[in-house]
């Protein structure tokens, strides 16, 4: 069937080409008897914007024999086929793979290519027309004979399936904003309630879980003796959120901060590359955070690595800089005859550059310090490197 298709379209096609005269005779003989099997229909479609739908996909379901035949818009909107058998279809558009819009019973035929447009604006104010006529009971005999008994009941249908949406997005704002006042109020556990409540009616929302897991954090911190189940929660909190948002960076961040206040650090590190991974722009805040908590928590070498991590992402980080630097002294050794540090490769280079990018920053007196301490470092003096110079 799909060579034939082939066959046939491209016989469709090559008739309308002039600079192919030479080919004229052999493919209009093709194309007449194919004209008599086949068919062509095409058209344009319009979101509710008024824009053309790129990419949206048109399903040619045959109802007298069983068949299925689709196409795709262009960057136009513009979609065609143009080697139909001929029957009767019901033609059916899919945007993200949902049906938005159709028209059934589609009678083909021999000739030029029938035209199909879909206008979403169009069937929206259509369908509003109708379903507002149909609750108020006043159906026009002009809208009675566009209807079939079977539309009039699957309009119904969704009228009610709307209603019941309505109520349920109540129950769910309802529920989302009660935890939200909870938690900018320090409830927790309050606000861990509502926000299950709200993923009870609605669970493909990703930022009710996210909110969530703040909340089990908050909640963590608040109460250190159930903290380690409190995380725990936190996590799958997270996870389910992801689940739902795999290409949200902040949420692998977020998680990783809650694997690091578990000790937990090869899924801590895990979660922070995926986060770099999804947002390279934002790696050096994310794998910065990472040290910190991994600082505060005693996993020295783990936090060395985040910030070298930092570093590595973006080299104008001067506060990474900084923690590298002072992550690098906690191994350093001291000279017993002059009472210099000996520092492991890369400490003064991290300190020299924290005060070349930060001259004035609030780290500067120390890192000026730190240096003079050191075995090898030649200047703590330091200038705003883009400040203009004097006259």
């Amino acid at each position: 069937m799909l060579e034939m298709q082939i066959r046939y379209r491209g016989a469709y096609m090559l008739f309308r080409l002039k600079n192919l005269a030479l080919f004229a005779g052999l493919f209009m003989l093709t194309a007449a008897a194919g004209m008599a099997q086949v068919c062509a229909v095409e058209g344009t479609v319009k979101g509710a914007d008024g824009l053309p739908v790129k990419g949206a996909v048109v399903d040619f379901q045959r109802q007298d024999i069983k068949g299925s035949y689709k196409v795709t818009t262009d960057k136009k909107g513009h979609y065609g086929h143009y080697g139909l058998p001929i029957g009767t279809y019901n033609e059916v558009l899919l945007i993200d793979g949902k049906e938005v819009d159709h028209i059934n019973n589609l009678h083909t035929h021999p000739g030029d290519p029938q035209t199909e447009n879909f206008d979403m604006k169009q069937s929206q104010e259509q369908n509003k027309a109708l379903s507002e006529s149909l609750k108020s009971g006043t159906l026009s005999k002009e809208q009675e004979r566009s209807m079939s008994a079977e539309q009039k009941a699957a309009l119904e249908k969704a009228n009610k399936e709307n209603e019941a949406k309505l109520s349920k997005n109540k129950a769910l704002n309802d529920a989302y904003n009660a935890g939200k006042t909870a938690m900018d109020a320090k409830n927790y556990d309050e606000a861990i309630a509502n926000f299950i409540k709200a993923s009870e009616v609605d669970s493909t929302q990703a930022v009710i879980f996210s909110q969530m897991a703040t909340s089990y954090e908050g909640a963590a911190k608040a109460k250190p003796s159930d903290a380690a189940d409190l995380r725990a929660k936190e996590v799958e909190s997270w996870k389910k959120a992801i689940a739902l948002d795999p290409n949200n960076g902040g949420y692998y961040n977020n998680m990783a901060l809650a694997y690091g206040s578990m000790k937990n650090i090869p899924d801590a590190q895990a979660s922070i590359d995926k986060a770099a991974e999804l947002d390279p722009a934002g790696a050096g805040k994310y794998y910065f955070n990472i040290g910190a908590l991994l600082t505060n928590n005693g996993q020295s070498d783990a936090a060395c690595t985040a910030f070298k991590k930092s570093i590595d992402a973006d080299e104008t980080y001067a506060d990474a800089h900084y923690q590298y630097g002072i992550c690098l002294v906690s191994k350093a050794q001291v000279n017993a005859k002059t009472g210099k540090v000996i520092p492991p490769p890369g400490t003064i280079e991290a300190f020299q550059k924290y005060l070349e990018l930060k001259p004035d920053g609030p780290n500067a007196e120390a890192s000026k310090a730190m240096l003079a301490s050191m075995e090898g470092a030649v200047s703590t003096t330091y200038v705003d490197p883009n400040a203009k110079k004097k006259k």
